[in-house]
């Protein structure tokens, strides 16, 4: 071949022609994929299929809300269940504060869920970075322990808690509410995980300037995990704020009661009232909902960043 053909002869693309499945197509928007696929119907189906299970998850709060605003003879009625024919009404939250200590109760909720938000966060974490960083013996053993212990359920350990903590003298004091549920195996399993993700190169520019676990942990670990943290936190804290079996058993104390039992103490004195059931329950919830609105966006962050929303 002459250099007169090569010159004259069209130069061959070297960008290779998409496939026919990824050619455009009308009707296909671009973005990601769903499990139905990527076309308008099937993104309409998704929606739709979000807005049915939205729906169905709000119904029985709304129901709850309107309970709440009852009389209680509108709350027993099954006709006028949406609109009361006495109109709405306080009675129910005037009745649930004036007849239980609502505010010692709200009290001793948040300082018990703080108290084990901080504990079991300070320790998951330690332990969450001892497995992910550090080599040790039985370190595999210990770990998959660990992880089996989640299969365990709590109620099973309501006994033998209740038995260590007669033997440490601590039954009807704070103590005995807090450490047993700062005990979360699977906070260190996410938290191990979670570092795992976390480049071994920040870990060694670390050690070259001298730091040790400690000052890694502290200083390098922390700091990049803080939306984990926070999610972990949340988490924790809802759970702590919504246990009712373990304070109910740990305490007799009406000074040391917390939320969920104080209600159930006040609903099993005067019988089962609707309206002040479910003004109580309104009650219990709203530190949680304002919990949930202010760090929904920890949430989120670190479920999208960490692999947990099955990415």
């Amino acid at each position: 071949m002459t250099s007169a053909d090569l010159r004259t002869r069209p130069a061959r693309s070297t960008v290779s022609p998409l496939p026919a499945a990824r050619r455009a197509r009308p009707g296909v928007q671009r973005g990601p994929n769903l499990t139905l696929g990527p076309t308008r119907t099937a993104r309409t189906l998704g929606l739709a299929a979000l807005a049915v299970l939205a729906v169905a998850w709000l119904l029985p709060m709304a129901w709850a809300v309107l309970t709440a605003f009852k009389s209680e003879q509108d709350a027993s009625d099954p006709v006028h269940w949406i609109w009361p024919q006495a109109g709405f009404t306080l009675d129910g939250f005037r009745t649930v504060i004036e007849r239980g200590d609502l505010p010692l109760w709200m009290w001793n909720s948040f300082f018990v869920s703080a108290a084990v938000t901080v504990v079991t966060v300070a320790v998951s974490a330690a332990a969450g970075y001892a497995f992910s960083r550090t080599v040790f013996r039985g370190r595999r053993v210990l770990f998959a322990l660990t992880v089996a212990s989640v299969l365990v359920p709590p109620q099973m350990l309501i006994v033998p808690w209740f038995q260590q903590m007669l033997t440490l003298n601590l039954v009807d004091t704070y103590a005995a509410v807090i450490l047993p549920q700062t005990v979360a195996p699977v906070m260190v399993f996410i938290l191990k995980k979670h570092f795992d993700t976390i480049p071994r190169e920040l870990e060694e520019a670390a050690r070259l300037d001298g730091a040790g676990h400690l000052r890694i942990f502290w200083a390098v670990m922390l700091p990049l995990s803080r939306p984990m943290l926070a999610a972990v936190s949340i988490f924790v804290f809802i759970g702590a704020w919504n246990n009712f079996l373990w304070p109910f058993v740990s305490t007799s104390d009406p000074a040391l009661m917390t939320l969920p039992v104080g209600i159930t103490a006040v609903k099993d004195a005067y019988g089962v009232n609707y309206a002040q059931t479910m003004a109580s329950s309104v009650l219990a919830a709203l530190p949680l909902v304002l919990v949930f609105v202010f760090f929904q966006r920890h949430i989120v962050k670190s479920v999208a960043t960490t692999g947990l929303g099955g990415q």
